[in-house]
């Protein structure tokens, strides 16, 4: 039986776009600075954008940029002028949420494929319908959805199944972060004069990771509750695979792009081999995932510390003074109603 899966991985540096592709990825996603949802350190120059499009096509991958922020109208024709430099390189698609931006690049560009990002949040049948209306022809499912949900909406619509098999699970919704900045937004431009706005995912910026501070409820001034855990969990999909390629997913994705890139090469090589084994195994055969469970048990151990110490410093930096003028700080609190408030910094939160 042949089945096609591709297997798309973050990449954060030039470095590690040639890591995930020696290690197996189909795909690779790279993030022009500014636009995609991370701190500058792990988004791209143009010049690196187009280093990392030859790269991946000379490895026989294909490169993806994610420009996946929310946009005022006056980013609109800079964030098209930067994808024509990347249209010309010959990039193979960009991974988007704003719907306008959606709307005005395939307009501009209407062979470039188009993916919607996770923030876009597609939950049910007429959201993909709506997004294809648009011009994209790959969805991003929501980590909320059941396998069962998958299988109805691929047997329905046809369009492209996206599946995040390493990323986290927000308590709200994935890729809307509106949490961030509750300590600390800073305002700025970069010398191109795009907008910055460090704390705002939203607008490009870093996720400070807040929602894992140790936070407690209260009703004015009364404790209500002394811990409130806002769930933010990372995981890793393995059990799901097989069954994920048997219903036809065409995409599985891998998120990242912040760990080191020996740890990200690591996690791309577990899940090339993993989908190479079970595509490979004669049809009808069981599939053990004995062992398999054993190798990701030790990745998922160097990637919870290296989350957990990322968190920490995150945290730590949420708290330093704003130093943009104008920028804004944590909300005060004039309301005598129920509001959940952070006790104390939780540095060692996961």
């Amino acid at each position: 039986m042949t089945m096609t899966v591709e297997l798309l991985a973050p990449a954060g540096s030039i470095e590690m776009v040639g890591a995930v592709v020696d290690n197996g990825a189909n795909a690779v996603y790279v993030g022009p600075r500014g636009w995609s949802r991370r701190r500058d350190t792990y988004e791209l120059d143009d010049e690196t954008v187009h280093g990392a499009i030859d790269r991946c096509h000379a490895g026989g991958a294909k490169c993806r940029v994610a420009i996946n922020t929310n946009m005022q109208s006056s980013e609109i024709a800079p964030m098209l002028a930067k994808l024509e430099r990347f249209v010309a390189w010959g990039v193979d698609g960009v991974i988007m949420t704003d719907v306008g931006a959606i709307a005005a690049v395939h307009r501009r560009f209407p062979d470039l494929t188009i993916h919607a990002s996770i923030g876009a949040n597609i939950l049910n049948d007429e959201d993909v319908r709506f997004y294809q209306a648009l011009g994209v022809s790959q969805v991003v499912a929501d980590t909320k959805l059941k396998l069962g949900e998958l299988a109805s909406r691929h047997a329905r619509i046809e369009a492209g199944i996206e599946i995040l098999i390493h990323a986290n699970k927000c308590y709200t919704y994935l890729g809307k972060c509106w949490m961030s900045p509750y300590h600390r937004l800073e305002r700025g431009r970069d010398a191109a004069g795009k907008d910055l706005f460090k704390g705002s995912p939203n607008r490009g910026g870093l996720d400070y990771r807040v929602c894992l501070e140790a936070w407690a409820l209260y009703s004015g001034d009364q404790l209500r509750e002394p811990r409130v855990e806002l769930k933010n969990d990372a995981f890793f999909l393995l059990d799901d695979i097989p069954k994920l390629i048997d219903l036809g997913v065409r995409c599985l994705k891998i998120q990242g792009r912040e760990y080191r890139v020996a740890l990200v090469g690591r996690i791309t090589r577990f899940y090339r081999d993993l989908i190479d084994a079970y595509t490979a195994r004669p049809q009808g055969r069981a599939f053990d995932l004995t062992s398999w469970r054993k190798r990701l048990a030790e990745i998922e151990a160097a990637r919870d510390t290296a989350r957990g110490e990322g968190t920490r410093l995150l945290l730590l930096e949420a708290r330093q003074p704003v130093r943009s003028e104008g920028a804004s700080t944590a909300p005060s609190d004039t309301s005598p109603t129920d509001r959940v408030a952070p006790a104390k910094p939780a540095l060692g939160a996961a």
